[in-house]
């Protein structure tokens, strides 16, 4: 994508020249000819020349611009994306969403999914935890018409696998000191996965090797 702009731009820029390169040197001909001022087009035909030379280069600067903006669109829309209403990047996960409280799984909305999909992967999980990463959540097959995941659900036909907890299902913030960070992970895949409810996190990451079509991660705090 981003090479095909630059080709664009170039090209663009390309026939910008050549197209003000004739017009001067048609210019400098008439001027530079000696033996024929009643062909001299004068001083306001030359006027008139600079003026469509200019409005030409504008056009030619506002297409470039447009073609620009027009490719980081197409670009920003068809990314994949992760948020939730509970909480922003990099900002406190509510107290509802942990151990501390009614440990449920928050709101996550999801978008910019490719068609190219046939499922998507979540994979929440503690970098930060004393003993290492630890798994908080884990859910595969998830339909990639999926444009949110609502609080205390999963997504139907979806499985969740085992979790450092122990048991399938999720397992909310839960740190013994400081601050830590809950990586949301979703990875849109190019096939469904033959995994059941016992399949643990490592389980999950071996299969969705060389499968992974895109993906894209939420953080949010918990801790202090």
């Amino acid at each position: 994508m981003a090479s095909t702009r630059i080709l664009r731009i170039i090209l663009i820029t390309l026939i910008s020249f050549c197209f003000i390169t004739t017009f001067s040197l048609m210019v400098a001909c008439r001027d530079a000819a000696p033996g024929e001022a009643e062909e001299d087009p004068g001083e306001a035909d030359r006027e008139t020349i600079k003026e469509e030379v200019e409005e030409q280069e504008e056009e030619i600067e506002e297409s470039k611009e447009e073609e620009v903006v027009k490719e980081m669109e197409e670009d920003i829309s068809g990314a994949l994306m992760i948020g939730s209403p509970a909480f922003r990047e990099n900002e406190k996960i509510p107290a509802k969403f942990t151990c501390d409280a009614d440990n449920v799984n928050p709101q996550l909305d999801i978008s910019g999914v490719s068609q190219e999909a046939a499922s998507l992967v979540l994979i929440v999980d503690d970098p930060d935890a004393p003993g290492g990463t630890w798994v908080h959540w884990t859910i595969w097959n998830i339909d990639p018409g999926t444009t949110s995941i609502s609080e205390n659900s999963v997504p139907s036909g979806a499985v969740e696998g085992v979790t450092d907890f122990g048991i399938p299902g999720y397992g909310g913030p839960c740190p013994p000191s400081g601050t830590h960070r809950y990586f949301f992970k979703l990875f849109a895949m190019d096939t469904t996965l033959d995994l059941d409810s016992s399949a643990s996190a490592a389980d999950l990451e071996a299969a969705i090797q060389g499968h992974v079509l895109d993906s894209v991660e939420l953080i949010g705090l918990y801790g202090g």
